[in-house]
């Protein structure tokens, strides 16, 4: 039975990344993280000084120091999952901050930064057998992926779910803080000229706001099983 290339993209905290983690490991795929990389791209420019303490991004400077910028990721025994390195640093806590969260969609809508992050995903991927969660996987990455998924839900419902776990990590944050974070995030991510977030036409819209879990997973596979089994 042949590989195919699973695309899942959608909104800022729909548990893209969750769902996708999990389907790799069942199919036995390799999963990657693309949002991970942008936040790392995030976390470099934050550390060079290239955004401001007003969160204005220095693009040019950016620009310049992309080829200073080296990223993989790296097994985690302890986690079973894959840690985003930069430079050979480990950086997987420190990318998941609201600190980075708060820049991130903006360094993501520089069209050099793109270009070089999708470059390295579409080599990832070039075998199949892969499932990648991001912004513009089923546009641009890989508009010809087998299996295409749109994940959605309302704000409120996934700041909630965000505000939860920047708890459960220690962040000192306030619900407020992270809907608005959610909403300037869509608005970014959205409006954006360069891959803005869209439906690819032939992607299956999926709308998680009152749905666990398990029963995301369960219809997911299933549609990866159908897809597959053609």
């Amino acid at each position: 039975m042949g590989k195919i290339t699973i695309a899942i993209d959608g909104y800022s905290s729909t548990g893209k990344s969750t769902i996708a983690k999990r389907l790799a490991s069942t199919l036995n795929y390799i999963y990657v993280d693309t949002g991970a990389m942008y936040r790392a791209v995030t976390l470099f420019a934050l550390q060079q000084g290239i955004i401001s303490e007003r969160g204005e991004v220095d693009e040019a400077t950016l620009i310049d120091k992309l080829s200073e910028v080296h990223l993989k990721f790296v097994p985690n025994k302890e986690t079973g999952k894959s840690d985003m390195f930069l430079n050979d640093v480990n950086v997987e806590k420190e990318i998941r901050s609201m600190k980075v969260s708060r820049q991130v969609s903006k360094v993501s809508a520089i069209k050099d930064v793109r270009e070089k992050l999708v470059k390295i995903q579409q080599e990832m991927g070039k075998d199949k057998g892969i499932v990648m969660d991001g912004r513009d996987i089923g546009t641009v990455v890989f508009p010809e992926a087998e299996l295409k998924l749109f994940m959605t839900a309302s704000p409120d419902k996934r700041a909630a779910r965000r505000y939860k776990e920047l708890l459960e990590k220690g962040e000192e944050v306030t619900y407020p803080e992270v809907l608005k974070n959610v909403e300037e995030r869509d608005r970014i991510d959205s409006t954006r000229t360069i891959s803005p977030l869209t439906r690819a036409k032939d992607a299956i819209e999926f709308d998680n706001s009152d749905m666990g879990l398990e029963e995301q997973f369960e219809r997911i596979h299933e549609f990866a099983k159908r897809v597959i089994a053609k």
